[in-house]
């Protein structure tokens, strides 16, 4: 895995659009071109971030209130749309990783048939799952502020460059 100092970081801040909140203190995070082949989910546990899974991303917009979330490109390329209907089409490729903090929306658009993600979330904290519906606020507005930081940066530990950008 390629040291923090090696890596381009990207940020993205969206605003609230009203149904998918986003987040108000926190910038989504693309590490690119940063995870070798076969270190992230062992990576991820290391630095605490568990619950880990492989698959896709789902083909909805939809964000979790309860916790931030990692997802590393495993496989193949993709484009996501992130921070709901107001956010950013991103075109993410294996080695990339995307750090979403809570309420942060993220939908699959398009991508290679072999796209994949390996995903995980600080101290393996069980995981909501809400679409921007009305019905889903203000409760959930509220969680997203509750959401402490995590204590370590998924890939680089608790000196991590996350920490420069999540103050």
């Amino acid at each position: 895995m390629k040291q923090p100092e090696d890596i381009e970081i990207r940020t993205l801040k969206i605003g609230d659009d009203g149904s998918i909140p986003n987040n108000p203190d926190y910038p989504l995070l693309v590490y690119k071109d940063v995870a070798a082949e076969g270190d992230a989910e062992r990576i991820l546990h290391e630095h605490n971030w568990l619950g880990s899974w492989r698959g896709k991303v789902y083909t909805e917009h939809h964000y979790h209130s309860n916790t931030h979330e990692v997802l590393v490109v495993d496989a193949g390329q993709a484009t996501l749309h992130l921070g709901g209907g107001a956010g950013e089409k991103v075109t993410v490729e294996k080695g990339d990783a995307l750090i979403l903090p809570a309420g942060f929306g993220h939908k699959y658009l398009e991508g290679s048939d072999d796209f994949a993600v390996i995903g995980g979330y600080p101290g393996g904290m069980e995981h909501d799952f809400l679409y921007g519906r009305p019905e889903e606020r203000p409760q959930n507005l509220e969680n997203i502020k509750e959401v402490p930081l995590p204590d370590q940066d998924p890939l680089f530990g608790a000196d991590g460059p996350l920490f420069e950008y999540w103050k």
